[in-house]
């Protein structure tokens, strides 16, 4: 009997049906629920069969095999297959691929389970979701395919820290490149990792304990000790107890920090009990930080504002305009000394300016007070004087690390304390004259 009329045998009087010949396979859609019923193409060697128990037969073949899940576009090749009608699984060995409309998946060995529609992959696995082009790498993989009656949406669970280039769409262009020590998907658009978690982008990059990702919903989240960092010219940190994507177009377009947000640019540091960075370009253009228990705080070099909430203009990652709502305050030092004095302005708003990392100017609305050092302006060397002054608007404007002026308007009044005029100096430069000398 040959090869072929072995198969057709077998494989007749088992769940799986043989074709006696090559046949291609009809190129149908393999995602709408089939089941699949394996149908052997060709072998390339030999065969032989098995028979364990009354209506119960084995098949075991080798030197290339090919078959294909009748009335669709799946194709399965490897280099030896056997297959135990007992329990219903195909193992194939060597050089395993498995293709149709859904995936395609290479490895080493798989074992594929045609009661439960259930394909095990082990040893160099390279699986690619055809709607988006994405690629996972790693050393097993189970994939459960889409069946009637069995299951609506095809998964994937792989295991051991495999390696994700996950796109969107295909046209997404660079992929997102995630490792965890297991990843579940649920269709093209659900995901689910844990444990250490990494993202990767040329733009972005975040770690976390998991990560949960729904394309439909817009939404990523990070949780355990999650942080993320903008990875541009002028790079960016955050970090919070749950970290937050909002995605539009399959871009992330808002990032956002719940509880103990801290978030840190190239020229400032923001703290507080939320925080949102806003996104364009792959780039941070802006920041908003408000809460109740741990009110928003953001620091330059020199300056810190705080206020019930803060927004933070950073176009293309560099800080230019700041705005702080209600029992608003900014302090600033006098001079770039550890232990200089501070400069203060409050107000029921406050706005500020920057200029090429340098502060430029301070505006404070309802409510304005402060207190300032105003050098001398003819003597540079001289102490400051001393100005608290109160107003509906206060303005000061900054030269360098100094208060250049200050413009009180609306009710306004005030106090100016001037430093005492310094003692006439004495020349001990001249010896005292001996006594008795002329």
């Amino acid at each position: 009997m040959t090869l072929a009329m072995l198969a057709l045998t077998i494989l007749q009087q088992t769940a799986p049906r043989a074709a006696p010949a090559p046949a291609p396979p009809a190129a149908r859609d393999s995602g709408t629920g089939r089941p699949c019923q394996v149908v052997i193409d060709t072998v390339g060697h030999s065969g032989r069969q098995v028979e364990v128990r009354r209506g119960e037969t084995n098949l075991f073949a080798g030197g290339g095999v090919r078959a294909h899940c009748q009335g669709t576009g799946s194709t399965l090749s490897a280099d030896s297959l056997a297959w135990f009608a007992g329990v219903g699984r195909l193992d194939l060995l060597g050089h395993v691929q498995l293709h149709d409309t859904a995936i395609s998946i290479d490895a080493t060995t798989a074992s594929y389970f045609l009661r439960q529609e259930r394909l095990e992959a082990h040893k160099n696995v390279v699986a690619v979701s055809h709607p988006t082009e994405s690629v996972l790498r790693g050393p097993n993989l189970t994939y459960y395919r889409v069946a009637r009656g069995i299951r609506d949406t095809a998964e994937m669970y792989a295991t051991t820290r495999p390696t994700i280039d996950y796109r969107a769409t295909p046209d997404s262009g660079e992929p997102y490149v995630i490792v965890a020590d297991r990843v579940r998907t649920k269709g093209s658009d659900r995901m689910w990792a844990g444990g250490s978690v990494t993202i990767d982008r040329s733009d972005l990059a975040a770690q976390a304990d998991s990560l949960t990702r729904d394309e439909t919903a817009g939404l990523a989240v990070l949780i355990g000790k999650p942080q993320v960092r903008g990875q541009g010219a002028r790079s960016y940190r955050l970090i919070g107890r749950r970290i937050e994507f909002t995605l539009q177009q399959h871009e992330v377009r808002l990032i956002k920090a719940l509880g103990a947000g801290e978030a840190t640019g190239a020229d400032w540091r923001l703290t507080a009990d939320t925080i949102h960075l806003a996104l364009g370009t792959r780039k941070l253009q802006q920041v908003f930080a408000w809460g109740a228990s741990s009110r928003p705080r953001a620091l330059s070099s020199q300056h810190t504002i705080e206020a019930d909430s803060l927004v933070l203009d950073a176009p293309d990652e560099v800080l230019t305009a700041a705005r702080a709502y209600r029992n608003a305050r900014s302090t600033s030092k006098r001079d770039t000394s550890a232990a200089a004095e501070q400069n203060w302005i409050a107000g029921d708003t406050i706005t500020a300016h920057w200029i090429q990392k340098d502060l430029d100017r301070l505006v404070a609305r309802g409510s304005a007070r402060a207190f300032t050092h105003l050098r001398n302006q003819r003597d540079s060397t001289a102490p400051p004087s001393l100005n608290y002054s109160r107003g509906a608007v206060i303005d000061i404007a900054m030269k360098g690390d100094h208060i250049d002026r200050v413009m009180v308007t609306g009710k306004a009044d005030g106090m100016q304390f001037e430093p005492l005029p310094r003692p006439p100096s004495h020349d001990t430069t001249k010896s005292a004259k001996p006594k008795g000398s002329r």
